[in-house]
């Protein structure tokens, strides 16, 4: 566990841009600046503790950046930073791999399944990449 006056590390931020739901923040948040429940209804899926959770992080690392809107309802915005745009090549690497190797990966799942004698691991809807109109969703970054 971390203390307060313990440095932090490249592995905890690492971990910290690997989370399940860093890179779909992002992809949502690269187009433009999105108040909270448009983000949560772009993210199907996700609960309101998750994308707290995940949107705190980011700001707290610059990647993300707030904003209290002044309107009749207050209001708060997201919006990614330079800095969190810096992650684009990186996460569009990594959606054309998934995108490009998904049949090899099926097909390994399916061996490997056959092999050790269980049933082929079907893709939950939390991990599936499509909309919820059924469309196959790419990052947008």
């Amino acid at each position: 566990m971390r203390t307060s006056d313990a440095p932090f590390t490249s592995r905890e931020l690492l971990d910290q841009i690997a989370d399940k739901w860093t890179a779909l923040v992002l992809g949502s948040l690269c187009a433009a600046p999105l108040r909270f429940n448009a983000l949560k209804r772009d993210l199907d899926g996700i609960t309101q503790t998750a994308l707290t959770t995940a949107l705190r992080r980011l700001e707290r690392n610059g990647i993300v950046a707030r904003r209290v809107l002044s309107e009749r309802v207050i209001a708060v915005e997201y919006a990614i930073t330079p800095l969190g745009r810096s992650l684009q090549p990186l996460f569009a690497a990594i959606d054309g791999w998934t995108h490009d190797h998904l049949e090899e990966v099926e097909r390994a799942r399916a061996i490997f399944a056959q092999a050790s004698g269980r049933e082929p691991v079907a893709s939950s809807p939390e991990r599936s990449s499509l909309s919820p109109s059924g469309e196959e969703r790419r990052l947008r970054l």
